[in-house]
């Protein structure tokens, strides 16, 4: 194969009788003929090393180099002819009878045109040792032509130590080199190339692919002569939170000079141009940088035939099963090379139960073709899509790498018309979440992304109508723009109680260079109450932002002067959150015990508060590079009545944090049930109970169980405690593709995605007859995630497919039994006993058919448990769940 760039090397020499002076790179003899031998391997891995598991290919050839042309004015300006022969064979000498290649010849593997293609001699034009122009055939094909660049980048040498930029089959790279006497090396920067190529990742690095690359070449000199050349390129990729998922990919080099012989006498001229017409007048100059090429899938499916083979595995009942992830990411990758006519035909065709799963898959595959069809597919005029539509949206807000055209779909859509308000406050929630991610993306000075900001902040400066500042402030919950923080402190301070407690729990997600000092100073205000009596829910997520962004001495001493004076289950909360922070060593530990040194806010009275809220944070698992932890929180009105439940899961690498999911059940106007009185500034509410809910960064639209008394109610003489929904479907969580150009001339590609179907359900049961209320939160998942490496030459290709998955639950139970008092409340907060399954497939294939699979799998067991909380509530659930005595009768006759 065109390893001809490759031969440059071997038989140059720094120095030649024939030549006139001395060269600042490699130089041939006048009159000779070099006869070497190639060989291009790679292998791919994962990450193991060992031989024995490796699958690749290698490409060997006999080269024959000669020098055409010298110019007469300058021994650094040369013309090289490089010829080829080629033959294919396994990387993997241990393969024997089960090589893809055994008893084909060179024509059967690689194809006479192709094969013909290789074995054409390339011209190349170096001046100092530099490629200035890379002369082949036109229309040759793509791979082919790659392969010859790889070779022909190989000839880039200089022979002094020094920092430089050289362009090749990689790309404009930044290069190194180390002169020593008996050897050149040159190190690439990889991560340096300028080279087009297509891919993606998830910005936020929990989520994300870590990856590595290296590329050095070491030219062997000897008597002043290169006689071999051996590269070796690695790229290594892992997932940063499931390092089960990796994958390498070795591409290795030889060149070495087997012999020289007479030769043909170099070609006259002056002008290079005219020697090479003299030659062949059909060489073109052609660029040196590697160019993209898509191997043709022969005998794959149709985009139908495809989707009627896994249609079966997204219907409803099948989606808590890994298998239905596996196969929704499988029509993802298939939807990104589909049209939209043939989507939109799937669309219309797809009967109403699995609809909102092909919704997910469509919208999830993030291509102009996808979302025209699902565009032309839905209407939001009408109200019998309502369910298809707001899956597409929370599939938008999931997005993974989303692009300025979806936003300013979302924003024309939003100025129209709605047949359902919900969804019209879904659409401006979800373009808050785009536009925190176009930033994030360095994309905040786009068109749209200004326009949404505008929209959103204008909607909070002057709404149009009072009931949609709700939306707008929870569409800055998700855009987190720091402009929006004045806007948030005003309806924080001035807002009534739910506006005020939304705009709250806004400002708690902003990190902590944007919560200054002015902010925690209109916080303390909404805390002590300086200016306007607050609801309890406010003033405590108040004291949480302060007491975790760089609290000041007099700050937190002013919260625990607080502690005594507060109203008794707001006294134990924010006793709880105090504790809590102290015990689990948050930021804020050093200043609280710095503050408790003083007797006046260390003392018996403060700490010995009674109640039943509380605070909890916890580990759910914990290595020295990343950990993942629940936190959670209940505040109860002094009744003893549900106020606020929020639980939170994050998980950690690094500095970089996701927030994973975030359930907050909220009541309030509950206090006339039970003929109690309201607490202080919450007389007026009216009865209501919800449910609020980030998942992986998200804000939801919060969903509602009742509002009213009538609706309670209706809803408590009805019985039913059915879960509401807060949401559900497939999700593309994890999506990574990055395509390579290897020094070799072979193209590599590393894709990386994870999916997961998920049911977030949410019911609250309030019984008047047996004096207790209960609520539930469920989180059902089944994960997956792959990666999947290949290298490909056209007319081979080797790959690495590996696949974690698994099924889980985990349930958060609230009881509360007020049959007497004070109240008896249990919280428990439960994981299921979930599968792991890991899988490993190496594969070679010939594009005539025959290939070669390995397999292996893996599976184990991660057991059930129930997370700790704190130890009264332990001793409440023990009270609230009392031990059943043993059947004593179990022994007897009767």
């Amino acid at each position: 194969m065109i390893l001809l760039a490759v031969l440059f090397l071997c038989f140059i020499s720094s120095y030649s009788a024939s030549v006139k002076g001395h060269t600042t790179g490699l130089s041939l003899n006048n009159d000779r003929l070099y006869k070497l031998t190639y060989s291009t391997e790679v292998f791919l891995d994962g990450g193991k090393g060992k031989l024995q598991d490796v699958v690749g290919y290698r490409i060997s050839s006999n080269v024959d180099v000669v020098l055409l042309w010298r110019n007469p004015d300058g021994d650094d300006d040369q013309l090289i002819q490089i010829v080829t022969d080629v033959k294919v064979e396994n990387v993997n000498q241990q393969r024997g009878e089960k090589s893809i290649f055994k008893g084909k010849s060179p024509p059967q593997i690689i194809g006479k045109a192709n094969l013909e293609a290789l074995q054409r001699p390339v011209l190349l034009h170096l001046i100092r040792g530099k490629v200035k122009e890379f002369y082949s055939y036109p229309d040759e094909p793509v791979a082919i032509a790659s392969l010859k660049r790889g070779l022909a980048s190989l000839f880039q040498m200089q022979l002094t130590s020094g920092k430089t930029v050289e362009e090749d089959v990689s790309g404009n790279c930044k290069v190194t080199y180390q002169a020593h006497q008996d050897k050149v090396i040159k190190i690439k920067a990889l991560d340096s190339c300028k080279i087009e190529r297509s891919g993606f990742t998830t910005q936020n690095q929990v989520l994300g692919v870590s990856s590595k690359a290296t590329s050095v070449t070491t030219y062997k000199i000897e008597d002043s002569f290169v006689v071999a050349v051996l590269a070796e390129e690695i790229h290594a990729f892992g997932m940063n939170f499931l390092q089960t998922i990796t994958g390498t990919i070795v591409s290795k080099q030889k060149l070495e000079l087997r012999t020289t012989e007479a030769g043909p006498r170099l070609k006259p001229g002056k002008q290079v141009a005219a020697v090479i017409k003299a030659v062949d007048s059909k060489y073109t100059a052609i660029p040196i940088v590697g160019q993209v090429f898509q191997s043709e899938c022969k005998r794959c499916p149709s985009l139908s035939e495809h989707w009627q083979s896994i249609r079966k595995h997204l219907e409803p009942d099948n989606l808590s099963n890994a298998e239905a992830v596996r196969n929704f990411l499988a029509f993802v990758q298939h939807l990104r090379t589909a049209k939209r006519e043939d989507i939109l035909q799937i669309l219309k065709t797809e009967k109403k139960e699995v609809l909102p799963q092909l919704v997910d898959a469509v919208t999830s595959a993030q291509t102009p073709a996808s979302l025209e069809a699902i565009l032309d597919f839905l209407d939001f005029k009408s109200d019998s899509s309502i369910v298809l539509q707001e899956r597409f949206l929370y599939a938008c807000g999931f997005a993974s790498h989303p692009d300025e055209e979806l936003l300013r779909t979302l924003i024309s859509k939003f100025k129209g018309s709605f047949a359902s308000s919900d969804i019209r406050e879904t659409v401006m929630i979800i373009i808050g979440a785009l536009v925190k991610k176009l930033c994030q993306n360095e994309g905040c000075k786009l068109k749209a992304v200004v326009e949404a900001k505008k929209l959103i902040l204008g909607g909070l400066e002057k709404p149009e109508k009072k009931e949609d500042t709700m939306m707008y402030l929870l569409a800055l919950k998700n855009a987190l723009l720091p402009e929006g923080i004045p806007l948030l402190l005003k309806y924080a301070e001035a807002g009534e109680g739910p506006i005020s407690h939304l705009a709250t729990t806004t400002l708690q997600r902003y990190d902590v260079p944007f919560i200054t000092d002015e902010v925690k100073k209109t916080l303390n205000r909404i805390y002590h109450q300086n200016r306007k009596v607050h609801e309890k829910t406010v003033r405590t997520t108040a004291a949480t932002v302060i007491l975790k962004n760089n609290p000041s001495y007099m700050e937190v001493k002013n919260i625990l002067l607080s502690i005594g004076e507060l109203p008794k289950e707001m006294n134990k909360y924010m006793l709880s959150i105090i504790q809590d922070i102290l015990r689990f060593e948050m930021p804020a530990s050093k200043m609280v015990r710095r503050v408790l040194k003083e007797m006046a806010t260390h003392n018996y009275d403060r700490f010995s508060k009674s109640g039943s809220s509380s605070a909890y944070t916890g580990y759910i698992e914990r290595s020295p590079r990343a950990a993942s932890t629940y936190s959670l929180d209940i505040l109860y009105s002094g009744s003893g009545i549900l106020r606020r439940s929020n639980l939170n899961i994050f998980q950690y690498i690094g500095k970089s944090d996701l927030h994973g999911s975030q359930v907050v059940l909220e009541a309030q106007g509950l206090e006339g049930l039970i003929a109690a009185t309201p607490d202080e500034g919450e007389e007026n509410l009216d009865s209501y109970a919800g449910m609020s809910a980030i998942l992986f960064d998200v804000q939801l639209r919060p969903v509602t169980f009742f509002s009213g008394y009538s609706d309670l109610m209706s809803k408590m003489l009805s019985a039913s405690s059915d879960p509401v929904s807060v949401v559900k479907g497939l999700i593309l969580l994890v999506d990574h593709s990055q395509d390579l150009q290897l020094q070799s001339g072979l193209k590599a590609n590393i894709e990386v995605q994870g999916g997961l179907a998920i049911d977030i359900s949410g019911a609250m049961e309030f019984s008047l007859w047996y004096r207790e209320s209960k609520t539930r939160v469920k989180n059902r998942v089944a994960v997956v995630i792959t990666g999947d490496i290949t290298v490909d030459s056209s007319f081979v290709k080797a790959g690495l497919e590996t696949r974690a998955e698994s099924e889980a639950g985990l349930e958060f139970i609230s009881t509360v039994q007020f049959s007497q008092y004070p109240f008896l409340v249990c919280m428990q907060m439960d994981r299921a006993e979930a599968p792991f399954r890991q899988y490993e497939t190496k594969y070679e294939r010939l594009s005539t058919g025959r290939g070669y699979v390995s397999r292996k799998r893996k599976e184990s067991l991660l057991a059930g448990c129930e997370f700790p909380l704190h130890q009264e509530n332990s001793e409440m659930c023990k009270m609230v769940f009392p031990p059943q005595p043993e059947d004593s009768s179990s022994g007897g006759w009767f």
